[in-house]
């Protein structure tokens, strides 16, 4: 399995990460490699923009979502 390491970390974080790692009750390591894996899984800004281009489907024009909102508000 690959490793990583990473130098020069300030004391504050590295003290600010062991302490969520013991309120987790996980060690260091095992903390941070469950939180390098959500972020590694997390979707970054320009994917979901990518993602939401690609979608094929109707447009709604600026008048006509107003006047549903509008529907909506007096409906609700």
């Amino acid at each position: 399995m690959p490793n990583v390491l990473v130098r020069d970390l300030p004391e504050n974080v590295h003290a600010n990460l062991q302490r969520r790692a013991e309120a987790e009750g996980k060690s260091l390591q095992q903390y941070l490699a469950s939180e390098l894996t959500r972020l590694a899984n997390t979707p970054t800004l320009h994917d979901v923009l990518d993602r939401i281009g690609r979608r094929r489907g109707g447009q709604v024009g600026f008048a006509a979502a107003v006047h549903d909102l509008d529907d909506e508000r007096r409906e609700g």
